[in-house]
């Protein structure tokens, strides 16, 4: 690690040095930027059989998003802590898988972009085509690598970031019987959102009913979090996601469960307590006051632990035959207000 490079970055780093030993590393790729090159790390621990549930926690997909890349350190950071007296956390581990990239995009995040050093927003990048009409420019474009959301030239291989992430995603999640990755952002709305795919059609995804049995639970066992949770449709489409190319890709296997989530935290919230946050491209998308930062910090890991613990137990709230029907309905009247098909 180079002194001063990336806080973020040097904020993992020191993590696995605490976790060595519980901690499984390694650098998916490099990525060279401004005169130096940047690791992209992964992280694992937890149960090793293909058999056992798994969770994946990302950030830092777009460079701008700082706040996502801590939210996953700060779950992290607590894990690693508690490794060293907590028994019960042991146990846990031997039923459920964790993995962890909590920053996909060092060389976006150091050159304070969206997308990487070569302009690609990976979250556009992927080979999934919308099809339905996409908001302009903010959909995905192939215009110019100059303009916001650029996808890449079309053909090309994805960038480097974005097949280290679905890489390890095929390896980590999609060999298991049920996995959920939870990609942490930040920057819509007033709200903290929880999206689930599609991105690229309005249409539901074939495992509604798993995603409403999971927000079941959620909205049982915390009955006061005011997370708004929905389809990424209901706001916009967009080509090019890359949870919805691996939801697919997982897809070809009926028997698989997995369910990409997305934490979208609302920074408008950030800019309407400090409206001076308007003027800096920082501030639009993170919180720039000590006090709410650490109030973010503490909020949402109590999410991504809920998940890892929901994952470990799915076999308990998993819905079978008519249980499933009936949640299908339910979700079908909750996020696309029809009546199951």
């Amino acid at each position: 690690m180079i002194p001063g490079v990336l806080s973020q970055l040097a904020e993992l780093e020191a993590i696995l040095e605490a976790g060595r030993g519980h901690l499984e590393t390694e650098i998916l790729c490099t990525v060279a930027t401004a005169g130096t090159t940047l690791p992209v790390h992964a992280v694992a621990l937890g149960g090793r059989d293909p058999a056992l549930p798994a969770v994946g926690f990302f950030g830092g997909v777009h460079g701008l998003e700082r706040i996502g890349t801590e939210v996953v350190l700060a779950y992290l950071q607590s894990l690693v802590t508690r490794l060293d007296w907590d028994s019960g956390l042991h146990d846990a581990l031997a039923r459920v898988r964790l993995v962890f990239m909590p920053l996909v995009n060092p060389g976006g995040m150091w050159l304070g972009t969206r997308a990487n050093p070569q302009g690609i927003d990976l979250m556009r990048n992927a080979p999934v085509e919308a099809r339905e009409k996409v908001p302009f420019l903010a959909g995905g474009q192939r215009l110019s690598s100059r303009l916001p959301w650029y996808r890449g030239a079309a053909g090309a291989p994805l960038a480097a970031e974005a097949r280290a992430l679905c890489d390890f995603v095929s390896r980590e999640l999609l060999v298991r019987p049920f996995s959920i990755a939870v990609d942490c952002h930040s920057g819509f709305g007033v709200h903290d959102r929880i999206w689930f795919p599609f991105a690229h059609t309005r249409e539901p995804i074939p495992h509604l009913p798993e995603l409403h049995a999971l927000f079941d639970v959620y909205d049982r066992t915390h009955a006061h979090h005011d997370y708004l949770v929905e389809p990424q449709s209901a706001q916009y489409l967009a080509h090019g996601d890359l949870w919805d190319h691996l939801y697919l890709r997982a897809a070809t296997e009926p028997r698989r469960i997995f369910l990409p989530l997305t934490l979208e935290m609302g920074s408008w919230r950030w800019v309407k307590k400090n409206p001076r946050q308007l003027f800096s491209r920082d501030g639009m998308f993170n919180p720039l006051v000590a006090h709410r930062r650490q109030r973010v910090l503490r909020r949402h890991p109590g999410w991504l632990d809920f998940v890892a613990r929901a994952a470990a137990g799915w076999e308990r709230w998993v819905p079978q035959g008519a249980a499933r029907a009936e949640h299908l309905a339910l979700a079908n009247a909750r996020w696309y207000g029809t009546a199951a098909t």
